[in-house]
């Protein structure tokens, strides 16, 4: 199991942080308080390990298929107007992401980034249906080699502040690559053309470049 590479800085910091209060404790309070406060460290410390672990995992690339970006559970399936770049029908899978989940993103499908687009907004919890089209979000769309373009959209949350997305406009991607990473659990949408047939149902589990969500 390995670190991902967005979590280095915050486990650097925090075990600086750590480190001193715990010298500090031990020089000024008892020994029964000095490992109260020790393992309490530990704690926090392996939270957090364990919150930017990156598991190993393969990929069989499909250009019919559509994986999911996200490690979560299902937590809408719907047609609706999806008015910031298609501006027509689209299906909507959302994946909601807990503390507990894996937090990098991949790309669902191999193609070119012809649209990629950052927006401010505010901090529902992320499975609020307003999340969406109201909270912080970026949005990218891939066209693959088909034509067909969907759309991945990072979503932040009443505790997710932190949205990384890694591809630029014009880039190339690769299906089951890194995407980008929110920290701190959110939720992730992605928009298929009405011709896709769903594979997945409401409140499913799913794995990020593991899961089919969709086939084209």
């Amino acid at each position: 199991m390995k670190i991902h590479k967005e979590g280095f800085k915050i486990i650097r910091n925090v075990l600086l942080g750590l480190l001193v209060i715990n010298l500090l404790v031990w020089f000024f309070f008892n020994l029964c308080i000095s490992y109260c406060i020790l393992s309490g460290s530990l704690l926090i410390l392996l939270s957090i390990l364990y919150f930017f672990r990156l598991p190993s995992r393969s990929i069989v690339n499909n250009e019919k298929h559509i994986f999911s970006s996200a490690d979560g559970t299902i937590v809408a399936i719907e047609e609706l107007e999806e008015n910031t770049y298609f501006k027509c029908k689209m299906h909507q899978i959302s994946v909601f992401m807990s503390p507990m989940d894996i937090h990098v993103n991949h790309f669902p499908v191999s193609g070119k980034i012809v649209y990629k687009q950052h927006d401010p907004g505010k901090y529902w919890v992320a499975w609020h249906p307003k999340s969406s089209s109201e909270n912080e979000r970026t949005s990218i769309v891939i066209e693959n080699q088909s034509g067909i373009e969907i759309m991945v959209r990072q979503i932040a949350g009443a505790v997710a502040r932190r949205i990384v997305t890694y591809p630029n406009l014009n880039d190339t991607c690769i299906q089951g690559e890194e995407l980008g990473f929110i920290k701190f659990g959110s939720r992730v949408d992605i928009f298929l053309p009405l011709k896709a047939e769903i594979l997945v149902e409401l409140h499913q589990q799913v794995k990020g470049k593991a899961t089919v969500l969709a086939k084209l």
